[in-house]
C-alpha cells in the first residue's frame, strides 16, 4: 500500500508542476501588460492597414511542420474600425478566406469577429504587442472542431509582425502557427 501512495503523490507532484510550468512560465502565461512600454508601439490601425503579405508554417501536437503557407492581406480602417481580407494559398494547394471585422477601443482593448469564429474575440494591444483570444471553428475537412485560439503578434523595429498562435482543445495544444506579417508597398 505504501507503494501506491508514494505513486499518487509522485504523479499530483508531476502534474502540479506541469500546470504551474504552463500557467505561470509558457506561452499562455503572458500577459499584454508584460509588453508596456515596448518599442514600437503597436498600432493596429497602422500595422494591419494596406496590402500585407503573410509567410508561415503550422505545426501539429507533435512539434513537426504539417502546413507551410502564403497568405495576401488587405487591410482597411476607418477609424477604429477595420477589415482585414485574408486569402490563404497552402503547401497541399488547399486556399482559404477569411476576413476580419476588428475594432480598437481608446484603451487598447481589440474586439474581432469573423465568420468562422464562435462568438468574439477578445484581446489587447499593449506596447509593441498584440494578445487576441478567440475560439474558431475548423472547417468540416478538418474535422469541424472548435479550437480556443491565443494568438501573440509582436511588431518589430522595421514594422514586420511576428505571430505565434497557439490552437488548443479541451486544454490541449493540438496546433501552432508562427508566421511573418510584412507591409508590401503599395
Amino acid at each position: 500500500m505504501p507503494e501506491m501512495m508514494w505513486f499518487l503523490f509522485g504523479f499530483i507532484l508531476l502534474a502540479l508542476v506541469l500546470f504551474a510550468r504552463s500557467r505561470f512560465m509558457g506561452f499562455i502565461a503572458q500577459r499584454p501588460q508584460d509588453y508596456t512600454g515596448m518599442e514600437p508601439a503597436m498600432d493596429i490601425r497602422h500595422h494591419l492597414d494596406g496590402p500585407i503579405l503573410c509567410e508561415g508554417v503550422i505545426y501539429g501536437p507533435l512539434g513537426r511542420v504539417t502546413s507551410r503557407f502564403v497568405a495576401q492581406m488587405e487591410g482597411r480602417w476607418d477609424g477604429n474600425r477595420g477589415v482585414l481580407d485574408e486569402h490563404f494559398r497552402y503547401s497541399g494547394g488547399n486556399e482559404q478566406h477569411r476576413q476580419w471585422r476588428l475594432t480598437l477601443g481608446n484603451d487598447g482593448r481589440v474586439r474581432a469577429e469573423a465568420d468562422d469564429l464562435v462568438g468574439r474575440g477578445e484581446g489587447r494591444q499593449e506596447g509593441a504587442a498584440l494578445q487576441l483570444k478567440y475560439r474558431i471553428r475548423m472547417p468540416e475537412s478538418a474535422g469541424g472542431w472548435a479550437l480556443d485560439v491565443t494568438d501573440w503578434m509582436y511588431v518589430t523595429e522595421n514594422g514586420t509582425i511576428i505571430n505565434r498562435s497557439q490552437f488548443r482543445k479541451f486544454g490541449i495544444k493540438v496546433a501552432e502557427l508562427v508566421a511573418t506579417m510584412r507591409r508590401m508597398p503599395v
